[in-house]
């Protein structure tokens, strides 16, 4: 299904809004987030989450695929890599070609073996000690750009805000400062429905999902389908 009309978008944010009166649990709502990350980052094929814990461990939360979490063990285990750099102390780690990064000089092989040619990760953390990092992973070497970290610097603060781990305000401000198209639309979502940030999101993630439509597009048609209303009714 796609999205051709302002009538469609409203049938379909009806039908995703009688979702919401129960609870989001918090896995179903990570895997929500990444698999919008795929759908939304420019050149990003797969990606996961890494999250610290008390005894010291660090653990792969909501992979999109196998094969990322045989890449993320990977750095856990060589004690190298993009993942484990931002989870740890690094707030954003890149690398535009892992196969020929000097900075890990296993893990790069071993992530070009599984099939990724360019890595980034971004951290998120609950102040003083619990941090964690999105991880993001393309096939192709070089294919990380400008919107890339953009996007995914938004989707780590909603990540934080999904796990409790930031303030809603603070981080909601901060990651839709990149996205001002989608970060209207969660407003918008929030106002119709009287729900907060984080299940606003969700409400455009199950859009963009259930009708095969990009996130930006839904968000687009979401603040253009408001300014429509309100042009037409002060023309009358």
């Amino acid at each position: 299904m796609t999205l051709d009309t302002s009538d469609d978008l409203a049938a379909v944010m009806t039908e995703v809004a009688a979702t919401l009166a129960g609870p989001l649990g918090l896995d179903k709502t990570l895997d929500h987030v990444l698999a919008c990350v795929l759908d939304t980052v420019p050149g990003i094929t797969q990606a996961s989450l890494s999250v610290t814990t008390r005894d010291g461990r660090i653990e792969t939360l909501a992979p999109t695929d196998e094969r990322v979490v045989l890449a993320d063990q990977l750095q856990y285990k060589l004690g190298e890599g993009p993942c484990l750099e931002a989870a740890l102390s690094e707030p954003v780690v890149e690398s535009a070609d892992l196969a020929t990064d000097p900075r890990w000089p296993q893990y790069g092989p071993g992530a070009t073996a599984l099939g990724f040619g360019a890595q980034i990760a971004f951290q998120f953390r609950a102040e003083p000690h619990a941090r964690g990092a999105l991880n993001l992973y393309a096939d192709e070497p070089h294919s990380l750009d400008s919107e890339t970290r953009a996007l995914g610097a938004m989707f780590a603060g909603l990540v934080a805000i999904a796990m409790g781990w930031a303030r809603h305000e603070e981080t909601m401000n901060q990651a839709l400062a990149s996205r001002n198209v989608i970060g209207q639309a969660v407003g918008i979502v929030m106002e119709r429905y009287t729900i907060d940030p984080d299940r606003a999101f969700a409400f455009l993630v199950r859009i963009s999902q259930d009708s095969n439509t990009k996130l930006r597009t839904v968000a687009d048609r979401v603040v253009a389908d408001v300014i429509t209303k309100a042009t037409a009714r002060s023309t009358t």
